[in-house]
């Protein structure tokens, strides 16, 4: 899809707290660590890594307090076109991450469920709108995405879809989220390989999409709809110490690089390129 337009995000814009553990976990005692603070939220994560690259836009809700203006603030210094519906008090995720790099999130999404209906025009010049599987975990904001994603297919943009979390589809259920994807259509899927195992995304509700699994250091996989599975290599580097907002580069690169009129296995290679920027500091943080 060659073109130009706005790459549009909608979901959490939050506090991350990032704990790097200094050593193996000891349990009912005092662990070293370091701790960060950082803007978080996977789809603001998006629209910030994409915002290099293609104009990008955030659709959520935030706080009616302090931490959402520094928030909002500091997605909006790095060019993103920042809309947000504001009541109750902004999420935050503390995330703990261990020596090997991996992750465990504690969520607290606090007003970033309380999403209500959007105007259709902030969805003007769309190109795509990128849509974390987060926004269905509760209402309203359920409902409110479902609906953009309604005005988004009657204008004719694509939809991408992030599978986000094993959890969260087991908590959905695993029968009504599929029920849910075969109802969506994306024109994209992301999914990590433990949510593309969960789901199994070579099944029916899956054939109309392009599903993009990515494993770690390890290939990723693209598969359009009627064609065979490809593996795209991700690029040689040291081991990971911070995966946090890897998965979200990932989708920014690969998003940003369809726009301008790459193919899925050209989209997925710059998504590697853009994932491995965030793999060594810590947090999500764009510099």
């Amino acid at each position: 899809m060659a073109g130009t337009g706005v790459l549009v995000t909608v979901g959490d814009l939050v506090e991350d707290v990032v704990v790097w553990s200094g050593g193996p976990f000891r349990y009912a005692t005092d662990n070293p660590a370091a701790i960060h603070r950082a803007r978080g939220g996977s789809a603001a994560n998006v629209a910030a890594f994409a915002s290099a690259l293609v104009p990008a836009r955030f659709i959520g809700c935030v706080g009616d307090d302090p931490v959402a203006d520094m928030l909002s603030a500091e997605l909006a210094g790095h060019g993103v076109d920042v809309r947000v519906q504001r009541r109750g008090r902004t999420g935050t995720v503390v995330v703990l991450v261990d020596e090997r790099g991996e992750r465990t999130m504690y969520p607290d999404r606090g007003a970033a469920a309380e999403l209500a209906e959007v105007p259709a025009g902030w969805l003007a010049d769309a190109a795509f709108l990128h849509v974390p599987s987060y926004c269905f975990a509760a209402e309203p904001a359920a409902t409110a995405v479902l609906r953009l994603i309604g005005l988004a297919g009657q204008a004719g943009v694509p939809v991408a879809v992030d599978a986000s979390s094993t959890a969260m589809i087991s908590a959905y259920g695993l029968p009504r989220y599929l029920d849910l994807v075969d109802a969506l259509r994306p024109a994209v899927f992301f999914a990590n390989a433990h949510e593309a195992g969960l789901l199994d995304v070579t099944r029916p509700p899956f054939a109309a999409t392009t599903t993009v699994v990515k494993d770690g250091a390890r290939p990723a996989t693209v598969t359009e709809p009627g064609g065979l599975p490809r593996a795209v290599p991700v690029p040689s580097a040291p081991p990971a110490r911070d995966s946090t907002g890897a998965g979200d580069a990932f989708a920014a690169g690969y998003l940003a690089a369809a726009i301008g009129g790459a193919d899925p296995v050209a989209a997925a290679r710059a998504g590697h390129a853009l994932a491995q920027s965030v793999l060594f500091s810590p947090g999500a943080s764009v510099s």
